[in-house]
């Protein structure tokens, strides 16, 4: 299955000049929803999986069924404040300001090995900041895995050294 085909193009949000690949068409067919999963399933088969980390909110999307399939525990990165326990912090830079993200501290133990997944790659920002998140709890992540990776944005340059995979590529807007 074509999953392009279900993953809708929004020009101009959210602001001018951006297409956004919004995958909410997706998650509305059954068929392409588990396809989308099987996907990303396929490009971690075989490896000895601990946890699964996901970023908020689409990440938890996808992130939650995987970790599901693959028999592991799931870890939620969320944004500040949001997590009822004690949690720690790592920060990362937006292209106006900087934002962060949190994860309970004792969700990931000293040498879990760790996927972490969100829907998309854009600038790399966010899942170089999520890794080391996991990191800096002593997990090992094992790749990042994407849905969707917007190639043309380079986000694997913020991710140099670390395996990056993805489902589906754009390589161009």
């Amino acid at each position: 299955m074509d999953l392009t085909a279900w993953i809708r193009n929004v020009p101009d949000f959210p602001k001018k000049g951006i297409v956004f690949r919004d995958v909410t068409t997706l998650l509305l067919e059954p068929a392409a929803f588990r396809e989308a999963v099987d996907s990303l399933e396929r490009l971690v088969a075989g490896r000895a999986i601990d946890k699964v980390a996901c970023v908020e909110s689409r990440g938890f999307v996808f992130g939650a069924p995987l970790a599901l399939r693959l028999g592991c525990g799931l870890v939620l990165l969320r944004k500040p404040g949001k997590l009822p326990a004690e949690t720690i912090r790592e920060s990362y830079a937006l292209e106006y300001g900087t934002d962060s993200l949190e994860m309970h501290r004792d969700a990931i133990r000293p040498g879990d090995r760790v996927v972490l997944v969100d829907d998309l790659l854009a600038t790399g920002g966010t899942a170089a900041a999520s890794a080391r998140l996991v990191e800096a709890a002593g997990g090992k992540v094992l790749c990042l895995l994407f849905l969707i990776e917007l190639a043309f944005l380079r986000g694997r340059d913020a991710l140099e050294g670390r395996e990056v995979l993805a489902a589906v590529r754009y390589d161009s807007e």
